[in-house]
């Protein structure tokens, strides 16, 4: 049977996707290539949240079908994921030697096309039309088979956003919210913990929206918590995580399940966005600067120490410095554990990219360095406070750089690479921290676990 290459761009739901087309794809017996030029097919999967993630994918797109043509004239080419949903056959015109352009709601399909177009039965397939209940096929997982590990593992719990905030564009590439029932996301995870899982990551565009549409509060608590709670009563299952949410979601029945469930790691990554009342509110985000704050003190008094990381955009069209500087302060105030700052890019057919008084590129890079140099100190601060400390980490196997080091997190979601072996693999280990590193904490484990 034929091999496959699968680049993944974007977020941990395109990851979560690559692999679910990778298990699919194994399971009718193709083999997963180790490189992009030992392979049959290559599949790229893609992001289209900024310009620049597309422009990689379609750059890296023509350097396979050059490199295709010169050495291997027979090989598959395809469009994966949210740019192929956003320009469809748009992409074969481009490219004529791209062979397969698939949609979000399309994944589960990959296989069926692959072996349509192998057979020559068919030359050429997009397919980005719509698809009833594709939230529940994406349920596969490879864990070690690729460079997933079994220790952990993401498992997709919606599709679609209902948000459309106007800088956005996954409203229209990933479709409106739909949920999977409990039963069955309970039954995926349970699975995975039967074949060695220990953490479970649940996955969705606006996580915390779980099932608002299909399932009504019950005792004060939302689907989303009810979720939460039924997830939490797999024997087995060490940890739960979730991303990525909204703030939006965060109820106090939310806020209390970090204290009630001890399987709950205290971990939350809250887009911010914008410290900013006057453009939050041109973001269509629904909260206000006052609300986040609320939120992150409810949160830190459920659980203390929890890590919290957040997004945030710079640059937003009509953004004043003003505006930003209420950002600054904001972080400053928050501290958060870690930000992801992204320079504000246009998208087409989204509000934001027609909106009045687009901020100049260098004034967009400017504010992003302002910002990162903010984030970084104080993360370093926060970081250094774990200098002999004991924390439990959950072992997830070698690092990728030095495999004589072991990585693992804690349940604040920081990363601790120690002096390991195979057998700590797996384990729920007690380190005592030495030193730090970038966004890296080192520990000792012989010193706590005698």
């Amino acid at each position: 049977m034929p091999s496959v290459f699968i680049k993944t761009y974007g977020c941990q739901m395109n990851e979560r996707d690559s692999e679910a087309v990778a298990a699919q794809l194994v399971a009718k017996g193709y083999s997963l290539a180790k490189t992009e030029s030992a392979a049959d097919v290559i599949l790229l999967n893609t992001c289209s949240v900024r310009d620049l993630a597309e422009q990689k994918a379609m750059n890296k797109m023509k350097n396979l079908v050059g490199t295709a043509k010169k050495d291997r004239p027979n090989q598959i080419l395809g469009y994966m994921g949210c740019m192929a949903q956003s320009r469809g056959k748009e992409l074969i015109e481009k490219l004529p030697d791209v062979d397969l352009v698939i949609g979000t709601q399309k994944f589960h399909r990959t296989a069926d096309y692959l072996d349509e177009i192998l057979s020559g039965k068919r030359e050429k397939i997009v397919d980005v039309a719509a698809e009833e209940k594709s939230e529940a096929t994406i349920r596969e997982h490879l864990l070690n088979g690729s460079a997933k590990t079994s220790v952990s593992a993401f498992v997709s719990i919606m599709q679609g956003c209902n948000q459309y905030c106007t800088f956005c564009i996954v409203p229209y590439t990933r479709g409106e919210e739909r949920s999977r029932t409990i039963p069955d996301i309970v039954n995926e995870c349970r699975e995975l913990v039967a074949r060695g899982v220990r953490e479970i990551t649940l996955l969705g565009q606006i996580v915390t929206s779980f099932g608002k549409r299909d399932l009504p509060a019950l005792d004060g608590k939302s689907a989303f918590v009810q979720l939460l709670d039924a997830v939490h009563e797999i024997e087995g299952l060490e940890r739960i995580r979730f991303t990525s949410p909204h703030p939006k979601g965060y109820g106090d029945d939310l806020a209390e399940a970090y204290a009630r469930l001890p399987k709950l790691c205290e971990s939350a990554h809250i887009p911010l966005q914008s410290g900013s009342d006057r453009l939050l509110k041109l973001m269509h985000r629904g909260y206000t600067r006052e609300r986040f704050l609320t939120i992150i003190k409810k949160l830190r008094a459920a659980k203390p120490g929890i890590g919290i990381t957040t997004d945030i955009i710079v640059g937003f069209p009509g953004e004043t410095e003003e505006d930003f500087e209420q950002t600054l302060s904001l972080c400053r105030e928050v501290e958060f554990d870690n930000a992801y700052i992204f320079k504000y890019s246009p998208r087409r057919d989204t509000p934001a990219a027609d909106m009045p008084d687009q901020v100049p590129q260098e004034i967009r890079e400017e504010r992003n360095h302002r910002l990162l140099d903010l984030i970084n100190e104080i993360a370093a601060r926060k970081y250094d406070d774990f200098i002999g400390r004991q924390v439990q980490i959950l072992v997830e196997g070698p690092s990728k750089k030095n495999a004589a080091r072991y990585t693992g997190r804690t349940r604040c979601n920081r990363i601790v690479l120690f002096d390991g072996s195979s057998r700590h693999q797996g384990q729920l280990m007690d380190v005592k921290i030495e030193r730090t590193g970038s966004f890296t904490l080192y520990g000792d484990p012989a010193v706590v676990n005698l």
